[in-house]
C-alpha cells in the first residue's frame, strides 16, 4: 500500500505536464511571447529543485509521510490560486508556491519506496515511481488538451485539485505518521561529494536539461506551426511521456538485474537521438517522423532516469534515504530550469529568423548536451554505496 501512495503522490504533482499543452492559451491571454512561458516553468522548477532536498532532509528527520502530506495540501492551495490568477505575476507567485509542495513531494517519495522495498527489489519500486510520473505526463497532455479547448487554461490548474485531494485523504489515512527513517544521520557535504554521487547528477541534470526542449517549444511547434488544435496536439504531446512510461517499469528490472551503467548509457543514446532528430522539424514534416522523434525522446529518458535514480538512491544508506531522493531530483530539476533558461535564450536570440531556425538551434543544443552525457555514462566511477 505505502508505495502505491508514494507513486501516486508523484503523480499528481507530475499531472504539471497538462499545463504546457496550454502555454500557446497562456501566452495569447496575458499577451505575451513564447519565450515568456520559460518564467512558468522555471518559477515552478526552481523551487521544488531546492525543496526536494530540503524535504528529503527533514523527512529523514520528522518523517516521511508529514512532509508528503504537507506537500499535498500546499501543491492543492496553489492550483486554486494558479487557477484564479488575474494577472501574470499573480500565475508565477502560484507556480512558486505550487513548487514548495511539490518539492515536499518529489522528495519523499523515492526514500518512501526504497525504505518499503528490499534493496534487490529497489530498481522495481523506482521503476514504479518513475512509472507513475510517466503515465501523469501522458495523461496531462491529452486532458489538458480537451480542457484547454472546451473551457480554457485556467482549467488545466483547477482539474488538478480534486485529485490532490483524493491522495491527501488517502495519505492520511494509510501513511504512517511520526515514523523516522531508521539509523537517522544528517547529511555531510563529504556525502554529497563522493564521485560516483555526482557523477550521477551530473549525468540526471544533462539529461533534463535536454528533454525539456520539448516541453518548453513543442507545444508552440504543434499549436502554431503546424496548425494541430489543442486536442490534437496533446495526443502528439503525449509521445515523449508515453515512451518514458512504457519502458520506465522494464528499466526498473534491467537495473535489478545488470546493474545501472549499461541501460543508462543506452537511455542518453536513444534520448540524445530523438532530440537531434526533432531538430530537423518543420511545418511540412509528416506527423509519424515527429511522433517517432518524441516517442524515442521519452524512451531514452525512461531507460535513463530509473538506473540513475537508483545510482543516487543506492549510494546512501538507510537513515539518509529522503535526503537522497531529494537530491536525485533536486540534479533533475536544476538541469530543467538550466535547460529551459538556456534553450529559451537560444530560441529568442533567433527569432527574427523565424521560428524553425530557433527551434532547430535549440534542439541541436538539447541533443549535443545529452550524447555528451551518454558518453560520459560509459566512464566507470567505483562502488558509491555509503556506509550506514
Amino acid at each position: 500500500m505505502t508505495p502505491w501512495i508514494a507513486a501516486a503522490g508523484a503523480f499528481v504533482v507530475s499531472l504539471d505536464s497538462m499545463l504546457n499543452i496550454a502555454f500557446p492559451a497562456i501566452a495569447t491571454a496575458f499577451a505575451l511571447p513564447p519565450d515568456a512561458m520559460r518564467w512558468v516553468i522555471m518559477c515552478y522548477v526552481l523551487t521544488y529543485s531546492l525543496v526536494s532536498f530540503a524535504g528529503g532532509a527533514l523527512a529523514d528527520r520528522v518523517g516521511h509521510a508529514r512532509v508528503f502530506s504537507t506537500g499535498l495540501v500546499v501543491s492543492a492551495l496553489a492550483y486554486v490560486l494558479a487557477a484564479s490568477a488575474p494577472a501574470f505575476g499573480w500565475l508565477l507567485g502560484a507556480r512558486v508556491l505550487q513548487g514548495v509542495g511539490g518539492g515536499m513531494i518529489y522528495g519523499t517519495a523515492p526514500g518512501i519506496m526504497t525504505l518499503a522495498a528490499a534493496p534487490s527489489a529497489r530498481g522495481r519500486a523506482l521503476g514504479l515511481l518513475n512509472a507513475a510520473m510517466g503515465v501523469a505526463s501522458i495523461v496531462g497532455p491529452i486532458t489538458a488538451g480537451a480542457l484547454v479547448e472546451s473551457i480554457g487554461w485556467r482549467a488545466v490548474f483547477g482539474a488538478r485539485l480534486p485529485v490532490a485531494l483524493v491522495v491527501f485523504a488517502w495519505a492520511w489515512r494509510a501513511l504512517p505518521r511520526g515514523v523516522v527513517a531508521p539509523a537517522y544521520r544528517g547529511v555531510a557535504v563529504a556525502d554529497l561529494a563522493r564521485l560516483p554521487v555526482l557523477h550521477a547528477c551530473a549525468l540526471a541534470f544533462l539529461a533534463n536539461a535536454g528533454i525539456f526542449a520539448i516541453w518548453l517549444l513543442v507545444p508552440f511547434y504543434l499549436v502554431q506551426q503546424r496548425g494541430d488544435d489543442a486536442v490534437v496536439g496533446g495526443f502528439l504531446f503525449m509521445l515523449a511521456p508515453l515512451g518514458t512510461a512504457t519502458v520506465a517499469p522494464l528499466a526498473g528490472r534491467v537495473v535489478d538485474r545488470v546493474g545501472p551503467r549499461l541501460p543508462s548509457v543506452l537511455g542518453l543514446a536513444i534520448e540524445a537521438a530523438g532530440l537531434l532528430l526533432l531538430s530537423g522539424a518543420t511545418r511540412t514534416t509528416p506527423a509519424a517522423a515527429v511522433a517517432a522523434a518524441l516517442f524515442a525522446s521519452g524512451v531514452g529518458l525512461g531507460l535513463f532516469q530509473v538506473p540513475n535514480m537508483a545510482s543516487v538512491m543506492g549510494a546512501f544508506p538507510a537513515g539518509q534515504q529522503g535526503a537522497a531522493g531529494g537530491l536525485s531530483f533536486m540534479a533533475r530539476t536544476l538541469g530543467v530550469v538550466t535547460g529551459v533558461a538556456t534553450l529559451a535564450q537560444v530560441f529568442a536570440s533567433l527569432r527574427g529568423s523565424g521560428f524553425e531556425a530557433g527551434f532547430a538551434a535549440a534542439f541541436v543544443v538539447a541533443g549535443t548536451a545529452v550524447a555528451v552525457a551518454a558518453v560520459a555514462a560509459c566512464v566507470p566511477t567505483g562502488p558509491g554505496v555509503a556506509k550506514p
